[in-house]
């Protein structure tokens, strides 16, 4: 994209904000900070959430220009904290937050004691030296301050409380904050996070979206009891536990569970996640109690941020008391002397194979390569390449039997390489309404078919 079609961009949303349309001038923002990143190779640039957010710029205008009343589609201009009463919240675990648009931090992950998640942050503009140096910040709640790595693992009776739509805290005048004793992740409101099997929590999220946030689906905290089996590059493989029995019996992995797969959340070399997770890796047949986030575009795939022991296992974590059972992998080292002894049994053990990703491994990479390559090459592009591959396009995935995303792309491939006629036969420009309605609904399609596989690569069983 030239610069004269950002700049018209960038006026598109100067007039979606005077018209009062918040979220078509932050899809048009963002469109144009994508595109600029994808153009100048930035780190951690991913063109895949460039299409994410060009879907949406278009989805809203189009629907928009249709007259469609749904409020959603206007958005929200900015989310307003609502007062709350008096809540009582206990820390899960501290976040490092480094944001490629120039603000880094803190964020502590809480739950309320009706279950309900919420955070507290102190984000601010700076670089990978403040998330580092956030590790035990303190921020002004009201009238007083909270140390962000007692809170993780502590716990306060708030009064005054305004809590955001999606569940930041507010820290207004009017906030009075009392601390309250520290609590572990197996007891009262904690305990919520591992009561159900994760394939059970990833189908809810993945079946929930915010008409108003997309992007928020599959973002809130999961927790579960994993089993260590071996490492791939720098994803640690686990395996998830059954419950437990009456017994007392060490708990085995389910015997029909998929492998999951624990990536880390910012390899940051300031941050400790991906050298936590080798120490994690190191071995096979720990017992780890996870909390994280599910990789809404990953199959079986978890980003854990914090670990702790699983209750009642003998080859479990061993942290110090005062981590008060649970390590932040962010911030917190983990050492030798936190794991139990190796197993030779485990050690020398067979590996578990393990299959390729459901997405990589799907014949649906060839309608991504399309939709990314129509954002990054454009219109003649797509034709081209279309032309290229003959039917080696559909084919396959008809064989497949994704007939629907074979036709959807069959039409922009179509739709890409059409040219009109005027009264004299000269070639006229083709609408480009009809394309971005074509490239709307390849994407569209796309997105609800890999999150199909995601959600059943969470039930499917091990390969091997």
């Amino acid at each position: 994209m030239t610069a004269s079609q950002q700049a018209e961009l960038l006026r598109a949303a100067h007039s979606a904000r005077l018209a009062g349309l918040p979220r078509a001038e932050s899809a048009a923002l963002r469109t144009v900070r994508g595109l600029r990143a994808h153009r100048g190779r930035q780190n951690g640039h991913r063109l895949a959430e460039l299409v994410e957010v060009l879907h949406d710029l278009l989805y809203v205008a189009g629907r928009l220009a249709a007259g469609d009343p749904d409020p959603a589609l206007v958005g929200v201009l900015r989310r307003a904290y609502q007062p709350d009463g008096t809540l009582e919240v206990y820390g899960v675990c501290r976040e490092p937050v480094i944001s490629a648009t120039g603000y880094a931090g803190v964020v502590t992950h809480l739950i309320a004691a009706d279950g309900r998640q919420l955070s507290f942050g102190d984000v601010k503009p700076g670089g990978p030296d403040r998330a580092r140096d956030c590790a035990r910040a303190v921020t002004e709640m009201g009238a007083g301050a909270v140390n962000h790595a007692v809170l993780a693992r502590g716990g306060l009776r708030i009064t005054g409380t305004t809590v955001s739509p999606d569940g930041r805290l507010g820290a207004g005048k009017g906030v009075r904050a009392t601390p309250l004793t520290a609590t572990d992740w197996s007891t009262g409101a904690l305990a919520g996070l591992f009561a159900r099997p994760l394939a059970e929590v990833v189908a809810a999220q993945l079946a929930t979206d915010d008409p108003e946030d997309p992007a928020r689906a599959g973002t809130a905290l999961v927790g579960g009891d994993l089993m260590v089996v071996g490492a791939v590059g720098d994803q640690v493989l686990a395996r998830e536990l059954a419950p437990a029995t009456d017994d007392g019996a060490e708990r085995a992995p389910v015997p029909d569970g998929p492998v999951i797969r624990l990536v880390p959340v910012d390899s940051h070399p300031m941050l400790a996640h991906v050298a936590n997770l080798r120490r994690l890796a190191s071995r096979p047949g720990l017992r780890i109690r996870v909390v994280g986030r599910l990789d809404p575009d990953r199959a079986s795939t978890l980003r854990p941020l914090a670990v702790g022991p699983v209750p009642g296992a003998a080859a479990t974590l061993r942290l110090p008391a005062d981590w008060h059972g649970r390590a932040d992998l962010g911030y917190d080292e983990i050492q030798g002397g936190h794991l139990p002894p190796r197993d030779p049994d485990t050690t020398t053990g067979p590996m578990l194979a393990v299959g390729a990703d459901a997405i990589a491994e799907s014949p649906l990479w060839r309608v991504r390569r399309l939709v990314e390559l129509a954002v990054s090459g454009g219109r003649r592009a797509v034709a081209e390449a279309a032309r290229g591959d003959g039917t080696g396009l559909a084919a396959p995935l008809r064989r497949a039997g994704f007939t629907t995303a074979a036709a959807v792309a069959a039409a922009l491939a179509a739709e890409s390489d059409r040219r009109g006629r005027d009264a004299f036969g000269r070639l006229t420009d083709p609408d480009p309404d009809r394309y971005a309605w074509a490239w709307l609904a390849v994407t569209a399609h796309l997105a609800a078919a890999e999150r199909e596989l995601i959600r059943s690569s969470w039930t499917a069983p091990p390969v091997g």
